[in-house]
């Protein structure tokens, strides 16, 4: 299969090393010297230069709010049959544009990142498949992640905006906040290190990525969420009830246990 990836950022990077000892691949980015490390890959400097490529699906990682805009300028120079894809963290309007635009679309997410996922061995990590995208589209990033040992799960596009704001931008709104009132320590414990590096690991994020996922329109409820329980556990303290942090703690062990 001839592959077009657009952006060779972390997750374009990564799935362009993947993809091109099985498939005939090529990249293009806005920083071609973002491409110069790459083998067994052809280097598009111009967009033009797939007019002659042809690719058979065309994968779109650039950030969120540019998605759109590169996917119009490739179109003049992909073939009608090529399907689009995107591999963004919140679908949003991606949705809309596929199905103003007419053509296939396979829509994914890898629910990874190279910054906490080791990336030469993900079979603890799992990929969402929108459920409307086309067939072949999703027997392609199957066969991918399958050989992968990658979990797979379909959803809807709407279902999928939720996944993300319970899954990822929980944990990263509760990482900011902790990050936000941090003080040199001197004397760290085991937990607070282990936070400090969560926040580190985090905050060396692209910030649109972390923007993308926190303007996620799903993300307020989750939050809404968040504060409730801080004002729940902020009672509790100042009244310095025992019975009722038994009660609480007790509340999330079930929560968390398998």
């Amino acid at each position: 299969m001839r592959i077009f990836i657009l952006g060779a950022g972390r997750m374009g990077a990564w799935l362009t090393e993947e993809l091109c000892w099985d498939h005939e691949v090529c990249v293009h980015d806005s920083d071609p010297m973002k491409l110069k490390y790459f083998i067994k890959v052809r280097r598009a400097l111009e967009l033009a230069e797939l007019a002659d490529f042809r690719p058979d699906i065309m994968i779109n990682c650039v950030t969120l709010g540019s998605t759109a805009e590169t996917f119009e300028k490739a179109l003049p120079f992909l073939p009608p049959e090529c399907i689009l894809s995107d591999i963004a963290s919140v679908k949003g309007s991606i949705a809309d544009y596929y199905r103003k635009s007419g053509r296939r679309f396979v829509s994914t997410h890898p629910m990874f990142g190279p910054t906490f996922a080791t990336i030469r061995d993900l079979h603890d990590e799992s990929a969402v498949i929108i459920s409307e995208s086309d067939p072949q589209g999703k027997e392609f990033f199957k066969g991918l992640y399958g050989r992968l040992g990658i979990k797979m799960f379909e959803q809807s596009f709407e279902e999928h905006d939720k996944t993300v704001a319970y899954s990822l931008a929980t944990p990263f709104a509760s990482t900011m906040v902790f990050a936000a009132c941090m003080k040199k320590q001197d004397t760290p414990g085991t937990n607070f290190k282990r936070h400090m590096a969560i926040a580190k690991g985090l905050l060396s994020e692209d910030d649109r990525l972390l923007t993308e996922i926190m303007f996620n329109p799903h993300t307020i409820r989750q939050l809404e969420l968040i504060n409730s329980q801080l004002s729940y556990l902020t009672h509790i303290i100042r009244q310095r009830d025992y019975e009722e942090m038994t009660k609480f703690l007790d509340g999330l062990r079930e929560k968390i246990k398998d």
